[in-house]
């Protein structure tokens, strides 16, 4: 039925855009086109020969036969033409396909054919991964980057040369919107730790929205300095890729994490910004005083990928950075939820604010809800901070579903939520905390045990730099808790004195009934490989504890 308000009032071009982020990058060049913009060794760059550098691979990308539709993936560290690629590739109108560098052949091959990526942008790092690449898919076109501080300097076959390749695009290439803001701008694939990795479709509105978001999360300003620490492979950076655009900012060019290398960087750029997991947090934390002498002026910072535990954020006090907790997973486009900061909070004790801080929020400001349900009734949960029902979203900031795989999308967004996977608590505030995965929680003698709130507790002892635990099989128990536990460099301490610390703190059927002291396994983003963990002791089990139906798997960030 029509009204007065639909008469004559439709969308028209002069009225209605569709959202993209890469119109970002086209203020950016014309609003401030001589501030900079990439940093990088040497290299220095503006926004206005940033956005010529993105013009130009998508004028040469168009002209070597990419059109909408196509996927055009890279194989880069956090370098420059990384940038180039989140506004080059997707002008061109071809979806972005980010690939994890640390990951083995036979999963980049995978990714490969099953996203029909056309190009390879690859950096001559992984010159043998590409030399496989090209033997295995003759057809697929291979574009090699000699980036000015190279890993390794030699060519491979069958590859043409970046910078020459830029070379052929136009510098003033008219690229085009998108006919709709739901077309598709990137692709990223899950971690596959229980079968294929799935592939993760990203829409130009989702990574709009999300990008705007992280601004108003941070309070970012205008001509923020960032720092990437986090791998751009990883949900597109969070989409800071198109945040810092949004800003006008820095991008601070990281090929490899180094701890002394970041002070070094944020002490000479005055970096005001930069995101990481907890291992890199801690790494950073840890460090030795004498690496961040110097450093007068304040630094915020975003960590996701596991609760940061109460040391941790002391610690970051400690050292002047101001830390803010956000959560989400690939399938929301990194971060969609924040652990937002009450002034509150600031009277209480720093065990109770770590507690709090600790949390996984509420709803990102562009993000529509974030909530715990029952995930068979799909009801609300009482906001108790006790009842464990799962995670869930809903809003623009979501995945368009899984590539190829309309049977894991609707299972992942049946009831009309995005289900996460992830058991978790409403706090009487309306905050969101997660209680673990659904995999994770430990089923001892019928208690249902958290692995996170022990790993909270060993994080409380001071030697305790990586914890992790996981559920190992008993005879009398059918499973009870093993703990994995990294130490601070020059801290020691026993797997007996441990488990003492854990009594202090928990009650006995909590306490880790073993503790391993070594190197914890992780993945290439930094978080605990808790499915090799669970190998380890021989326990596969994976079970949803809410209902009777399995939790819907996702890739946690």
């Amino acid at each position: 039925m029509t009204h007065m308000f639909d008469e004559g009032l439709g969308r028209r071009q002069a009225n209605y855009v569709p959202l993209t982020p890469l119109e970002f990058i086209a203020r950016a060049a014309d609003v401030y086109g001589d501030r900079l913009a990439v940093i990088h060794g040497d290299v220095r760059r503006t926004w206005r020969e940033t956005y010529v550098r993105a013009r130009c691979l998508a004028s040469a990308l168009e002209r070597a036969g990419i059109s909408r539709g196509h996927t055009v993936a890279v194989l880069l560290p956090n370098i420059p033409a990384m940038i180039e690629a989140h506004f080059g590739v997707p002008m061109s109108g071809a979806v972005l396909n980010t690939l994890n560098t640390r990951l083995d052949i036979a999963s980049l091959l995978f990714m490969l054919r099953h996203g029909e990526a056309k190009f390879l942008i690859v950096d001559t790092e992984f010159a043998e991964l590409a030399r496989r690449a090209a033997l295995e898919l003759p057809q697929l076109r291979i574009i090699s980057v000699s980036d000015v501080m190279p890993a390794d300097p030699n060519a491979f076959a069958r590859a043409t040369d970046y910078e020459a390749f830029l070379q052929e695009g136009d510098p003033q290439f008219a690229w085009k919107l998108p006919a709709d803001e739901w077309d598709s701008i990137a692709l990223n694939y899950t971690s596959g730790t229980t079968g294929d990795p799935k592939g993760v479709v990203y829409h130009h509105r989702g990574a709009y929205l999300n990008a705007l978001s992280n601004i108003l999360e941070w309070d970012m300003p205008k001509h923020a300095v960032y720092l990437w620490t986090l791998p751009m492979f990883h949900c597109n950076g969070w989409c800071f890729p198109w945040t810092i655009a949004a800003r006008a900012g820095v991008n601070v060019c990281l090929r490899k994490f180094d701890a002394r290398t970041v002070f070094d960087l944020i002490r000479r750029e005055r970096v005001t910004h930069y995101c990481g997991a907890p291992i890199v947090q801690s790494a950073l934390a840890n460090a030795s005083p004498e690496w961040r002498a110097g450093i007068d002026h304040g630094v915020s910072t975003m960590v996701a990928g596991a609760a940061p535990s109460p040391s941790m954020i002391a610690s970051m006090k400690q050292i002047g950075f101001d830390l803010t907790h956000v959560y989400g997973l690939t399938e929301v486009y990194g971060p969609a939820s924040v652990c937002a900061k009450q002034e509150a909070w600031e009277t209480l004790d720093d065990d109770e604010r770590a507690r709090l801080t600790a949390r996984q929020g509420v709803r990102y400001h562009l993000q529509s809800a974030v909530t715990v349900l029952n995930p068979d009734t799909l009801e609300p949960v009482p906001p108790d901070g006790e009842t464990v029902g799962e995670i869930m979203f809903r809003g623009n900031i979501c995945m368009k579903g899984y590539l190829k795989n309309e049977r894991a999308t609707e299972d992942a967004f049946r009831g009309g939520w995005f289900h996460t996977g992830d058991l978790g608590v409403l706090a009487p505030d309306g905050y969101v905390r997660i209680k673990d995965r659904s995999k994770d929680i430990i089923i001892s003698g019928g208690e249902n045990i958290s692995s996170i709130e022990i790993e909270d507790t060993l994080y409380r002892h001071p030697a305790v730099s990586v914890a992790a635990v996981v559920a190992m099989p008993d005879p009398k128990w059918g499973e009870v808790p093993c703990a994995f536990v990294e130490l601070k460099e020059g801290i020691n301490a026993t797997a007996e004195e441990l488990i003492t610390h854990c009594r202090r703190y928990l009650a006995g059927y909590k306490v880790p009934k073993a503790v391993r002291i070594g190197e914890v396994p992780k993945t290439s983003t930094g978080k605990v490989r808790k499915f090799d963990l669970r190998a380890s002791v021989g326990s596969g089990r994976a079970i949803d504890l809410v209902g009777d139906t399995p939790c819907a798997s996702a890739n946690k960030t």
